[in-house]
């Protein structure tokens, strides 16, 4: 004789598939909970600009305590009290940046001289293609010579020259066509290696609104090209000299342009 309680039993496949749409609910709803909690960070995250789309902070800085993300203008502030205040001069308020920030531009790396700083890499594609000016310097470098000098005071320039120059540099080089400026930092020691790295991380801060490509000095280089903007190792031509890996000079160069 059958037990009756046999009747009353959940076949163990209902019972599982009873339980599928609880757990799903369950998910759904810690899936909402952390979009509600989350949907302003996630938001600020995604940006749009000159038609192309962008995840994370524009820059970025890697301190003892880890990375600090920063906007574009926190970068170009801090790059710029940075350079000002190791020349002595008066530096803009940096109050609202992370006094973390501040000291790891201005130290660099506590192990090694070197880049700390990232800055996403936006190239423009609408710039036209620009003639030599009498200082052997297209308008763009020419501008660019002009704001370094400005935050930087006077520095030793090479790289150009009135009427342009044809040798001395690689094949495919942007100094041939008065894109590319050198600005040296012998001998090559750690301080003038952090001295250089100031330079270089203020420039690519700045690489917007200076329509600057490449930035090389140190074994590293940045692209503007690259939309992560992170520095990468430099390949020097052989025989790699120092010249060569620009440990003795920050090289820069800006957009060529298009011919209209």
């Amino acid at each position: 004789m059958k037990s009756s309680s046999s009747n009353n039993q959940v076949p163990a496949e209902q019972a599982n598939s009873s339980r599928v749409p609880l757990i799903f609910l369950v998910v759904v709803g810690l899936i909402i909970g952390a979009l509600v909690w989350l949907g302003p960070t996630i938001a600020n995250s995604f940006r749009v600009q000159d038609g192309r789309f962008y995840v994370g902070s524009e820059c970025s800085v890697e301190t003892p305590d880890g990375t600090i993300n920063l906007e574009r203008d926190e970068a170009k502030l801090a790059t710029t009290a940075v350079a000002l205040a190791a020349r002595g001069a008066e530096t803009p308020d940096t109050s609202g940046i992370d006094p973390a920030v501040i000291q790891r531009l201005a130290d660099g790396p506590a192990d090694d001289a070197g880049p700390s700083l990232r800055c996403e890499g936006t190239a423009a594609d609408d710039l036209p293609e620009q003639e030599l000016t009498p200082t052997g310097l297209t308008p763009r470098a020419q501008r660019l010579r002009d704001e370094m000098t400005e935050v930087f005071g006077d520095q030793p320039l090479g790289g150009f020259a009135p009427g342009g120059v044809s040798q001395g540099h690689g094949a495919e080089s942007t100094h041939y066509s008065g894109r590319g400026i050198d600005v040296f930092f012998r001998p090559i020691t750690e301080e003038n290696r952090r001295e250089g790295w100031i330079l270089a991380q203020w420039l690519i801060a700045h690489a917007d609104d200076l329509d600057i490509q490449y930035v090389i000095f140190d074994d590293k280089i940045w692209s503007a090209h690259s939309s992560r903007g992170h520095w990468q190792t430099y390949d020097a031509p052989e025989p790699a000299s120092d010249i060569l890996r620009h440990r003795d000079h920050v090289h820069v160069d800006v957009l060529r342009g298009e011919p209209r």
